[in-house]
């Protein structure tokens, strides 16, 4: 006779932590390669240094594996290997700029990320159940839409190089469009849990796909107008970008129709057109992407063309961390910390960097198909696509794939909005993914705490 068991998914908290041990050695190698190369000597403070982003790696582990203990092993790890190459490259250019550790971007980029951590940590213990959320979905929707909008206020907003993205207050400045995309995307998730029937509904057949009926493009045509309209009063063509593409991406989650993806791309490709002659910013970032060695983009910048050549001469190995001369690109440690680590790793070591952002997004989508509520699945697989869309974007704007947009990479450029937003986006994900690999007899028992 035999007997039938479930089967217990192991936590995953011990490789987890080995992977974290793992991650913050490469962290601290990368850093003894910048001083040796730099100072020809290894750092006095290295212990301090590689100390402290293990005990703030380790933070996190010890919160997840006594509140979160099914959380995804692999998610933590990734954010802390890519949050401390960025730490290395931003000193390293401080190094070349001729600032000191105390002086440079990196003491403050180190601040941001324990801060990140921190509020990462509070949102785990907060939020117990991602379900929760879904409560506040339009108060995340007016919320996300405000903070889109501050910039725009005449006291608080604050424009650079172009862009009116930032607010300031004092002597701080703050992005507010990174954490705007995090409300949409509870926003979003929430309503499209509640439409996606409607919206599913079946309408026209045209050249092979089934378009959805009239009376249901609302929603897609606001988001298009707000998008027009961030491009248009911020000047920002990046988050424009991100906010309509993270729509048209849950939305074909939640109905599964590519009529949708062909209608928002009907719509991004005429919001492009539009947008190219009514914005002479844009022409320019047109320019600089189709002729970036011509007289009259060099008149303009010659920041593209800076990063291309800074790449080409890293080759397929790189000069080395602390070899190459990363700093001769204009903001090096920001939008184009990418060109950076391109010259300095190589070809190979830019791929190995791309390949921990394909699996950091592989992991959310994996978290997206395993959570058994709708409503985390949209949730779960907007962030991840949000992290993938502001990649490409990134990424394809430093190599001419497209025009420059000037979002940052995320963990590893210089920001404090943008790693505070993305170690948000983690917490998330961690508290998602523990339900989603919770045997089902420990979910229904959780359920039940929760409701007491």
């Amino acid at each position: 006779m035999s007997v039938i068991t479930s089967l217990r998914p192991r936590r995953g908290r011990n490789v987890e932590l080995f992977l974290l041990i793992f991650a913050v050695g490469i962290v601290v190698l990368s850093y003894v390669a910048v001083e040796v190369a730099t100072h020809d000597a290894i750092p006095a403070n290295l212990a301090t240094q590689g100390g402290g982003l293990l005990a703030i790696a380790l933070a996190v582990h010890l919160v997840l594996r006594f509140t979160a203990s099914y959380a995804d092993p692999l998610l933590l790890p990734i954010a802390t290997l890519l949050n401390g190459l960025g730490l290395v490259m931003i000193h390293r250019i401080d190094i070349a700029h001729g600032d000191s550790l105390g002086e440079g971007s990196a003491l403050r980029q180190l601040t941001w990320s324990a801060l990140g951590v921190a509020i990462a940590i509070a949102m785990i213990l907060w939020l117990r159940d991602h379900r929760t959320l879904r409560r506040y979905t339009f108060l995340a929707g007016v919320a996300g839409v405000v903070l889109l909008l501050l910039p725009l206020v005449p006291v608080l907003g604050h424009e650079v190089y172009g862009a009116r993205i930032w607010i300031k207050l004092g002597p701080f400045t703050f992005q507010p469009g990174e954490v705007a995309k995090i409300a949409l995307a509870v926003f979003f998730a929430g309503y499209l849990v509640r439409t996606r029937d409607v919206l599913s509904i079946s309408g026209r057949r045209v050249l092979g796909l089934t378009l959805p009926r009239g009376r249901d493009l609302g929603p897609i045509g606001a988001m298009w107008l707000l998008s027009l309209a961030v491009l248009f009063f911020q000047k920002d063509l990046g988050s424009a970008l991100l906010f309509f593409g993270l729509f048209v991406a849950m939305l074909y989650v939640a109905t599964e129709r590519i009529g949708w993806i062909a209608i928002g791309l009907t719509l991004a490709a005429a919001g492009a057109v539009l947008a190219y002659q009514l914005f002479a910013h844009l022409q320019v970032r047109v320019l600089l992407w189709l002729h970036p060695f011509s007289a009259q983009a060099a008149e303009v910048s010659d920041q593209l063309a800076r990063g291309l050549m800074g790449m080409a001469a890293g080759g397929m190995l790189g000069t080395g961390l602390g070899r190459g001369r990363p700093d001769i690109t204009y903001f090096a440690e920001s939008d184009f910390i990418i060109a950076s680590f391109g010259e300095e790793l190589g070809m190979v070591g830019l791929f190995a960097i791309l390949f921990l952002y394909i699996l950091l997004v592989e992991r959310g989508l994996r978290t997206a198909i395993g959570v058994r509520d709708g409503f985390g699945k949209l949730l779960a697989a907007g962030l991840s696509f949000s992290v993938a869309l502001q990649c490409f974007v990134v990424v394809g704007g430093v190599t001419r794939v497209i025009p420059l947009t000037g979002l940052t990479m995320p963990f590893l450029s210089a920001g404090g909005s943008s790693l505070l937003a993305n170690w948000t986006l983690v917490a998330l994900l961690l508290r998602i993914s523990d339900q989603a690999r919770q045997p089902i007899a420990d979910a229904v028992v959780q359920d039940r705490v929760d409701a007491r």
